[in-house]
């Protein structure tokens, strides 16, 4: 704030005093008492009861947070409030512009609340405050100008609410007393104040971090040289390491900067001028540059730094070179990390004797060789991760001297060789050794380690065997990934004892057998996948009454029969159940039924084919006989097929007469009828029962060619049309007798009229 709107906001409370003003005069701890009770009003909720005794009938100073001035104290202070503390009470409500009237209050803690709305601007009034703490609520909006008024202020925490604007200059300007400053966690934007070391000469803690500040570190912070701890992370600040700045702070304790934008001297390639001003830091304990764009090798002076030094963090950096190796000279290095840079070479094996290191983390760098073993038992380590580098070799098995180890990450590098047995023994709380050439079986120490709470990864390798039984006894694990090897046999139901676990995934292996029931049993299973395994049989319906199961992969298996409805299955995808064989209601899969009658179709289809491949293959057989056989008949009876023509195909188109009628039409073949004779036959004259008179040809049945010739003249009479030629009427036809019947000719023989005489001559026409 500007010296012109300081006085202007000096002359506002003085003239336009607060809201305690508006309340008649009287007694100071009738005024304060009113006071508390407009605080209780505008809080909503109190879940916790701490408002409860704030009643009329009861001493204000007996109040629930409420302490008063007691003692050899001034008549001015006696019995009025010099403290408010609701800290961690979970109300919700706003806070009273009336707290101002606590004149003589030297501490307000409301943290650790649900308190929204506005920092009253009122709050400027109370002279007296020294300590301020609303941390950890959801109050909005700028900070009023006229906290700059509270000249004794010497501790404020905002830190955790939904503050935003520029940083409160006429507060870090005016507030000279200051020595805790947490304004962190909140929407500040804008510069770090310039002047801000100048006038906060006692300043001890510079909590900023986790806003959107923008330019560099003031300079000026080299004047307040008091400060012990500097947290700018989670920022946007740029420039180079502030070197000369920080050369002058000789108490520092912690100082943190990570995650900016700042980088080293010399186009971001020299980090000497940085570690030289650090090592003027003879207490400093913690140093955080993490996820900046800070480039160059770690200088050697880096082990001259304070032998306080506990945890240095530079990762997510473009730190490039080798791990210099007087790091081991910090001796009471507890967490070293230096994941997320170009580091190359080996790692030291110093790095594992430092005597109080804990925690080592260098994954995600350029590193080669061999994990370094531990010569001796370390005491100290509990987390290694040293994955995504390009280490070979087999794990050591000295690993298992590491004995308060909890968390081993060694995955995505190109270790080989077996697991080591001897890792059961451990306590560890988490094992990933995935994406890596380990072959052999798993062994069964191993997955019997009861203490493993986070995650069991073994994926992407090449182990072999069946999955142990002993993998039971992990009850509190909630990840177990061994994907991508070459596990066999059949899935252990006792798996159903891990009762914590919420992934498994066991795809990309070579199991067989059928789901155990058991996995729809586990009760905090969340995803399931199985796919690409040769599992058979049908899906088991417990999947579908687990109510935890949240995503299933069954897919390239060979599981068949109908799917279960409900529970997980409602909303499956087709990618989830692609090249098995199942049949049902879900995603557009086939009827079981229909898949029933496809298959006893298929099975009838082939039989069909089978009998008409068969059939056609006799009948061709025998048409080729019968062809034969027919051709050779044909060819010995050519020219005689007329002649075996049979005689009962005249009757077919001509008058049907009985052998009966024939009998009686000629008194039973009576001599005294018969006109004629020959080698074949007898011709007789007969008398219809209709008055027509016929000549009738009896056949001589004797005669061993009688038929043939027979049939050879009713087919010629049949046929051939001419003057000369008489019409046939009809033939009979018997077993044992045959006869055709021809008009007879009244008027003369049947010679005369075949052959008439010309008159007068005798001779034939």
């Amino acid at each position: 704030m500007d010296r012109p709107t300081f006085v202007l906001t000096i002359l506002l409370l003085l003239f336009f005093p607060s809201p305690s003003l508006h309340i008649q005069k009287g007694n100071q701890i009738s005024i304060e008492r009113l006071a508390l009770l407009a605080f209780k009003k505008g809080i909503f909720d109190d879940p916790k009861g701490a408002l409860s005794n704030w009643t009329e009938s009861t001493d204000f100073c007996k109040w629930n947070g409420i302490t008063c001035w007691q003692g050899r104290v001034s008549k001015l202070k006696q019995g009025r409030v010099s403290q408010l503390n609701l800290k961690g009470q979970d109300l919700k409500g706003t806070i009273s512009p009336y707290l101002s009237n606590l004149s003589q209050i030297l501490l307000i803690d409301l943290s650790e609340n649900s308190l929204h709305g506005p920092i009253p601007e009122e709050f400027g009034a109370l002279s007296l405050l020294q300590n301020f703490s609303i941390r950890q609520n959801e109050v909005q909006r700028q900070v009023p100008h006229s906290l700059g008024m509270l000249k004794r202020l010497i501790y404020i925490d905002l830190s955790s609410n939904e503050l935003h604007g520029t940083l409160p200059t006429s507060l870090l300007y005016n507030c000279t007393a200051l020595l805790y400053v947490d304004l962190s966690n909140n929407s500040f934007t804008g510069l770090i104040p310039p002047e801000i070391g100048n006038h906060l000469p006692q300043l001890g803690i510079l909590n900023l971090y986790l806003n959107q500040l923008t330019g560099t570190i003031p300079a000026t912070l080299c004047n307040s040289t008091n400060l012990m701890t500097i947290d700018l992370g989670n920022n946007l600040l740029t420039g180079t390491l502030p070197s000369e700045t920080i050369m002058c702070l000789t108490s520092l304790l912690h100082l943190h900067l990570a995650f900016n934008d700042f980088t080293s001297e010399d186009k971001n390639t020299n980090l000497y001028p940085f570690f030289s001003a650090l090592s003027n830091m003879t207490h400093l304990q913690s140093l955080e540059l993490e996820n900046n764009y800070i480039g160059g090798t770690l200088p050697k002076t880096i082990g001259l730094l304070s032998q306080n030094l506990s945890n240095m963090n530079l990762g997510a950096n473009l730190i490039h070179g080798m791990i210099p190796l007087s790091i081991s000279n910090l001796s009471n290095l507890s967490l070293l990390t230096l994941s997320n840079n170009y580091l190359n070479g080996t790692i030291p094996l110093k790095l594992f004797l430092l005597p109080k290191l804990q925690s080592l983390w260098l994954a995600d760098n350029l590193l080669a060789g061999e994990i370094p073993s531990p010569p001796c038992e370390l005491i100290n380590l509990q987390q290694i991760d040293l994955s995504g580098n390009n280490l070979s070799g087999s794990i050591p098995a000295n690993i298992a001297s590491i004995k308060q180890l909890t968390d081993l990450i060694l995955s995505k590098n190109s270790l080989s060789g077996s697991i080591p047995s001897g890792l059961g023994r451990l306590n560890l709380g988490l094992l990933d050794l995935s994406h890596n050439n380990l072959t052999g079986p798993l062994p069964k120490e191993v997955a019997a380690m009861k203490t493993i709470y986070a995650y069991f990864n073994l994926s992407d390798n090449a182990l072999e065997g069946p999955i142990p039984m002993e993998l039971s006894q992990m009850d509190k694990v909630q990840v177990i990934d061994l994907s991508s090897n070459k596990l066999t046999s059949e899935i252990p139901s006792a798996l159903q004892a891990c009762v914590e676990v919420q992934l498994v995934n066991l795809s990309h292996n070579h199991l067989q057998g059928t789901i155990p029931q058991a996995l729809g049993k586990l009760i905090s299973i969340q995803i399931l996948d199985l796919s690409s395994n040769s599992l058979s049989g049908e899906v088991p319906s417990s999947l579908a009454t687990s109510t935890s199961l949240r995503q299933l992969n069954l897919a390239f298996n060979n599981l068949s029969g109908p799917l279960p409805q409900g529970g997980v299955f409602a909303y499956l995808t087709g990618e989830s159940l692609m090249g098995n064989n199942f049949c049902g209601s879900l995603l557009g899969l086939p009827s079981c039924n229909s898949n029933k009658g496809r298959k006893h179709s298929k099975i009838f289809l082939l039989l069909l084919v089978c009998i008409v491949s068969v059939l056609a293959f006799l009948t061709t057989i025998l048409s080729v006989v019968c062809y034969r056989r027919i051709r050779r008949i044909v060819v010995s009876h050519r020219g005689e097929t007329d002649l075996n023509t049979p005689a009962q195909d005249l009757s077919s188109s001509y008058p049907r007469i009985t052998y009966r009628e024939l009998v009686e039409a000629t008194g039973g073949f009576d001599l005294s009828s018969l006109i004629g004779s020959g080698s074949y036959g007898h011709v007789y004259r007969g008398v219809l029962s209709d008055g027509t008179v016929v000549a009738i040809k009896v056949l001589q049945f004797q005669a061993s060619n009688s038929t043939r010739s027979f049939n050879r003249e009713c087919q010629v009479l049949k046929r051939i049309r001419h003057r000369n030629l008489m019409r046939i009427i009809t033939a009979c036809s018997l077993p044992d007798f045959k006869a055709l019947v021809l008009p007879f000719m009244v008027n003369g023989s049947l010679e005369s009229h075949l052959y008439p005489q010309a008159p007068g001559t005798g001779h034939p026409l």
